[in-house]
């Protein structure tokens, strides 16, 4: 995606499914999402070891939220990658979005040859601050 792209996305999506997210304050999932919440969006909680994370309630896999998505964070080691990507062809999303530090490049070409547009390796965090800064 292109800057402009990035930043629109940003600016128009409602609701971020974290996959990944834990209850833990210390993890990164945890302080991301907390900020992404403070700044207006809704976060869903995806993680089968939590029923409640930043007060939503946590689903076991993307299969299980029965609300809309418009973008997929993924907080997992590059190997759990490909299931979660798989499970996101089936929704209606606007983006896949892989956190800093995840990058599965077979993964990201399948979404992109679904139309499912990717961004990799890349904190939604610190894009929104260089995107976003009136934000």
């Amino acid at each position: 995606m292109s800057d402009q792209e990035e930043a629109d996305l940003l600016r128009t999506a409602k609701t971020i499914a974290v996959v990944g997210l834990s209850s833990n304050p210390a993890r990164a999932s945890f302080g991301v999402s907390r900020f992404l919440q403070r700044q207006g969006y809704r976060i869903i909680p995806v993680n089968p070891n939590e029923t409640q994370v930043l007060g939503e309630r946590a689903y076991a896999s993307l299969r299980e939220v029965p609300d809309p998505i418009d973008i997929v964070q993924i907080f997992r080691r590059p190997e759990g990658v490909p299931e979660v990507v798989e499970a996101a062809l089936a929704l209606n999303i606007r983006c896949i979005w892989m956190q800093e530090g995840v990058v599965h490049p077979a993964a990201a070409a399948r979404a992109a040859a679904a139309g499912i547009p990717v961004v990799m390796d890349r904190c939604m965090l610190k894009e929104m601050a260089r995107l976003l800064p009136a934000r």
